[in-house]
């Protein structure tokens, strides 16, 4: 029972970091140890409720959302030349309800659907080897390195003439390398990472507000990510954690049409004027 318990414990504790695929990832043991041939499936949920930023996107302020997102994750662990190594799937859904002032006017809408779906392979380095359940009840940890990669797909609801849309239509990757080191019940974990983003070839385009094409992009995210954790009982931990980002603005370009179809020189535009475009329809957000 108590094999069992571990078992279960060191798969949940594996798969926290790719459930929150919008958050951060701020998740301690995220390197933790699993036997060999471990699969689990996963069903979690997800409740948001704050501001919502759109860097300068789009003249929109004061803009709030409330939001639900149940999560479906696949995982699997094997040996990877010899070391501890996993992959992990996940499928969110959200609905929710947004609101914010558009122009001077207050806007409400509705959304439901896909987010991007995500993908994490990660692997012991040192100090976890790949272990059968029998030889793994009895490992102890001491110190273990350990890299993964984050890939998020663009498979999300994403409609380009819409402003809020779960989908990014663009995919993410994060090289992750982490280190975690025990001392009785004290567990230290310390992450570093980061997010590469590709470009998004329709954000918000093709409508009243911006007839043209634009494109998004955003340069990469790096994270610093830090975990104290204290096991109370085999089952019940408590920790502090904290993390520092470093990342710059969105940038976006917009290839205006003429009236013949073509298009013109693109230009670079980080910011909007509301005074020189047409009000924002519900529709189009």
């Amino acid at each position: 029972m108590r094999l069992f318990l571990k078992l279960v414990l060191s798969a949940v504790m594996a798969i926290c970091p790719l459930l929150l695929l919008r958050a951060q990832d701020l998740s301690p043991r995220a390197y933790v140890i699993t036997p060999l041939h471990w699969n689990a499936i996963i069903v979690t949920w997800s409740f948001y409720n704050g501001s919502v930023l759109f860097d300068g996107s789009v003249p929109v302020t004061g803009a709030t959302g409330t939001y639900n997102v149940p999560i479906l994750s696949y995982y699997h662990s094997f040996s990877f030349f010899g070391r501890s190594a996993n992959i992990t799937a996940s499928l969110p859904y959200a609905v929710g309800n947004f609101q914010g002032t558009v122009l001077g006017a207050e806007k409400q809408l509705y959304r439901s659907g896909l987010l991007d779906s995500s993908f994490r392979f990660s692997v012991n380095l040192m100090g976890g080897p790949a272990m059968a359940p029998q030889k793994f009840a009895k490992w102890q940890q001491k110190i273990l390195l350990g890299a993964s990669l984050n890939v998020v797909v663009p498979t999300g609801q994403y409609d380009p003439t819409k402003l809020i849309n779960w989908g990014a239509n663009r995919w993410g990757f994060k090289p992750k390398f982490g280190y975690s080191e025990r001392w009785g019940h004290w567990l230290l974990d310390g992450y570093m990472g980061v997010w590469f983003y590709t470009t998004n070839p329709e954000f918000f385009s093709s409508n009243t507000f911006f007839p043209g094409t634009r494109t998004q992009s955003e340069e990469p995210v790096g994270s610093f990510e830090g975990h104290l954790s204290y096991s109370v009982k085999p089952r019940f931990l408590v920790f502090s954690r904290w993390q520092f980002l470093v990342r710059r603005h969105n940038k976006f370009e917009r290839c205006a049409k003429s009236a013949d179809g073509s298009e013109e020189l693109p230009h670079r535009r980080d910011s909007v004027n509301p005074g020189d475009k047409a009000p924002v329809s519900e529709a189009q957000l």
